[in-house]
């Protein structure tokens, strides 16, 4: 083998050998500087408890206004219970509790009128129930708020779920009030509640 070949070939083999030396002898201080990368703290700051219990409402809240909306057109039956064979008001609302968050409500909007936290229309947020006097006494009708002054029921023999506008004049004349259901602990969320004040 001539000189000239060889050369070239020596050549490789010396950076070669010269690179796998100084990768073995790499300084600790540098290679543990690499480590300590994934042990600092993230740069974004942690959230709340507030902040998750809220996040936490907030996908309730979808889930339950998907269900409801999944429901449009079913036919009404008085004391109906499933899609299937049709659903009146409250079963309209146990149904939707039952498939989105696996609560189980009582049967009628009476009953429903208990459950859960009182609140005021002005703080109404999707997945409250709205209950309305249209039979002449207190809490006879039950909706699910969906937002922007929405909410989706079923209205009464003869017609199927649909939504409607709370601002129509027969619904604001009627409006009995709002709860608002949650699965989580009511000590749990008072607690929670409470650390932001």
């Amino acid at each position: 083998m001539t000189i000239k070949i060889a050369f070239p070939l020596f050549r490789v083999l010396a950076m070669t050998g010269i690179l796998l030396a100084s990768c073995s002898i790499a300084s600790p201080a540098w290679s543990s500087d690499i480590t300590d990368l994934d042990n600092h703290p993230s740069s974004q700051p942690l959230r709340s408890k507030f902040q998750i219990f809220t996040e936490q409402l907030t996908e309730r809240a979808s889930d339950l206004a998907q269900s409801a909306i999944g429901l449009i057109g079913i036919n009404y039956k008085y004391g109906g219970n499933t899609p299937q064979t049709g659903l009146d008001c409250s079963g309209l609302v146990r149904y939707v509790f039952k498939q989105a968050l696996g609560i189980e409500l009582p049967r009628t909007s009476a009953e429903l009128s208990h459950e859960g936290e009182k609140i005021d229309r002005d703080d109404l947020k999707p997945g409250d129930l709205v209950f309305y006097n249209t039979l002449k006494r207190s809490f006879s009708h039950v909706g699910i708020y969906l937002g922007d002054n929405k909410f989706i029921h079923a209205p009464r023999t003869g017609s199927s779920v649909r939504v409607e506008s709370m601002d129509l004049a027969y619904w604001k004349n009627r409006f009995n009030g709002a709860r608002r259901i949650s699965d989580l602990d009511p000590a749990t969320v008072a607690n929670i509640s409470a650390s932001q004040k």
